[in-house]
């Protein structure tokens, strides 16, 4: 059974950082992307950054030159390392793998972050 699992979250003050972990386990299957989204209240859900198995990144505008994503290929972690925060950055923020076969994707349950002076 797959499991995803975010961790890292917490409160900042805004120009803080914080670096998110996603930890996957039970892969037995090849992943294509691991992918970063996050959710504020009352908005939709957010891919912001995303990693695929060749090594390519992508980021939003929005979090792009602040943010940087990586990868553990072995340990089938990923990391969000989240530089300069902004209180429009507080959300709960997800991780999905993306499975190569057939771009299914397995949800972590998410870690808030709140950027707040």
């Amino acid at each position: 059974q797959v499991r995803v699992v975010e961790s890292g979250g917490g409160l900042v003050h805004p120009g803080g950082s914080l670096r998110l972990s996603c930890a996957a386990s039970g892969i037995n299957f090849k992943i294509k992307y691991i992918d970063w989204y996050r959710q504020a209240p009352g908005k939709e859900r957010d891919l912001i950054a995303g990693i695929a198995d060749y090594g390519s990144t992508y980021y939003s505008d929005s979090v792009r030159g602040r943010f940087t994503i990586s990868r553990d290929i072995a340990k089938n972690i990923a990391y969000l390392q989240m530089d300069m925060l902004k209180p429009e950055d507080t959300a709960v923020y997800f991780c999905a793998i993306v499975q190569a076969e057939n771009e299914q994707k397995y949800w972590g349950q998410g870690t808030q972050v709140t950027v707040s002076s």
